[in-house]
């Protein structure tokens, strides 16, 4: 089954950590292929809840769709909503994410992205699911792997708790399906960024100190490079896993842009797309973070049909785009919910 299949596909795909940035467009592309939709979240803290309340009612206007509140944390929250809803697929979005975060506390980190995907597999296996899509991150190919980075590189040096968790993830996952018969496919999305995403993350977090003429802090000395990757483009390529038919019931892609960027160039290109400068300080590199991310895509290309088409240059500027349409001031004659207020809260769509 291709992945277009998926336009008519007739049965639930549940999302883990379906409010936030990933889970939230995803779920917005399925509805609007006539997929049936269920949506699990804690709508934690991490950062402000009423920004995945919003992404909630952004994903109720491409169609109704279930939400549930829940935590993967709690193991009969998870075997419940299992036992009930029995997805064809479940995509394991839901983490705790951040490297820095995870250096300050990973227990938690532990707790929820490995304790919990154990939660989650079981429940899938206890009550047959048939397919578990995990995304995991480029985190995982830590300090010594060559770049550009392989899904066939040996992983022995993660740089980070919250990527020895994903490390974790993966390996916890290959074991389930090698026990019980589950299937799975792993994706490690690499600095994946567009409407949406997450405000403590690089891009939004500068765009919105530019736009308020505050100061920007860049850790190191602005060479470290990230493969920055498209929302659209990622989700082509979960759609693509989803529909994928692993061999021998497991499989892991790499999802990048496969065009990697120095900090410094990705805020001119910020610079470039407001048409502003901003000020720059530059600190000591942050324990954890990597120096580079580069994704080799050639396996996802052939096996997925996975061809990443925005550009970063492209994708600054749609970003900047959106981000500065929901500061915009609402127009004096609009009506709230429809006209010019629900345009100015809206993103490219490209599916």
């Amino acid at each position: 089954m291709s992945w277009l299949a998926l336009q008519s596909f007739p049965e639930t795909v549940l999302i883990t950590g379906g409010a936030e940035f990933i889970g939230s467009q995803l779920a917005s592309v399925l509805l609007r292929r006539g997929c049936k939709v269920a949506v699990f979240d804690n709508l934690n803290d991490f950062y402000e809840p009423e920004l995945k309340r919003a992404n909630l009612t952004e994903i109720g206007r491409d169609g109704p769709f279930d939400f549930v509140f829940g935590d993967i944390s709690d193991r009969a929250a998870m075997r419940d909503v299992l036992a009930r809803l029995r997805p064809a697929v479940v995509v394991h979005l839901a983490a705790r994410a951040g490297v820095r975060p995870s250096v300050e506390n990973p227990e938690l980190y532990y707790e929820t992205n490995v304790a919990g995907m154990e939660n989650v597999l079981a429940a899938c296996r206890d009550f047959e699911t048939p397919k578990v899509v995990f995304a995991s991150s480029s985190s995982v190919y830590g300090t010594l792997s060559a770049t550009p980075f392989r899904e066939d590189a040996l992983l022995l040096s993660p740089a980070s708790p919250y990527a020895a968790t994903k490390l974790a993830g993966e390996a916890m996952l290959h074991s389930f399906v090698n026990c019980y018969g589950l299937q799975g496919v792993v994706l490690r999305f690499f600095t994946v960024y567009g409407p949406r995403q997450r405000p403590d993350l690089a891009i939004s977090k500068f765009v919105r100190l530019i736009r308020n003429d505050e100061p920007i802090q860049l850790f190191g000395d602005g060479s470290s490079a990230r493969d920055y990757t498209w929302i659209d483009d990622i989700l082509s390529g979960v759609l693509a896993a989803m529909a994928y038919q692993p061999p021998n019931g497991y499989d892991v892609f790499n999802l990048g842009s496969s065009r990697p960027i120095s900090l410094d160039e990705m805020v001119g290109l910020i610079e470039e797309a407001m048409g502003k400068r901003a000020k720059r300080l530059y600190t000591d590199r942050a324990v954890g973070d990597m120096t580079v991310t580069s994704a080799d895509i050639a396996k996802a290309e052939g096996f997925l049909g996975y061809h990443p088409a925005t550009t970063i240059a492209e994708g600054i500027r749609r970003y900047v785009d959106w981000a500065l349409q929901q500061h915009a001031p609402t127009p004096r004659n609009s009506v709230a919910g429809r006209g010019g207020a629900e345009e100015a809260t809206s993103e490219p769509r490209a599916f």
